[in-house]
C-alpha cells in the first residue's frame, strides 16, 4: 500500500512552438503544445513523505531548461502527467503503482 507523499510540478508552454518535455530517469518524451500546461506528479517512496533528491536532499524534482526543451528528474517511485485540470495525459500507468493516491 502507498503511504508516502505526492508532489506536483506545473510546466507551462508560453512559446509559439511545441515544448519538448522529458521526464527522467525513464526518458519519457512528451510534446507540450503552445499555451498549454501539464503537471508532472510523483510519489515519495518513503512512509514519512521525504524525497531522496538528486542534487540536494529532500527535493522531489530537478529541472534542466533549454530554449526548446525541459528535462524533469522526478525523484519518486513513479510519475504520471496530467493537464492543468487533472486529466491524464498518458494512458499507460503500468510503471506507476501509486497512481491515484493523494496522501
Amino acid at each position: 500500500m502507498f503511504t508516502g507523499g505526492t508532489a506536483r510540478l506545473l510546466i507551462s508552454n508560453e512559446g509559439t512552438a511545441p515544448l519538448e518535455v522529458t521526464v527522467e530517469p525513464w526518458a519519457d518524451l512528451h510534446r507540450l503544445p503552445p499555451d498549454r500546461t501539464c503537471v508532472v506528479v510523483t510519489h515519495s517512496p518513503t512512509a514519512d513523505g521525504s524525497w531522496s533528491g538528486t542534487l540536494r536532499k529532500n527535493e522531489p524534482f530537478q529541472i534542466n531548461h533549454r530554449p526548446d526543451s525541459v528535462t524533469v528528474w522526478a525523484n519518486g517511485v513513479c510519475f504520471h502527467l496530467t493537464d492543468a485540470d487533472g486529466n491524464t495525459i498518458e494512458a499507460d500507468d503500468s510503471h506507476c503503482p501509486a497512481r491515484g493516491h493523494t496522501s
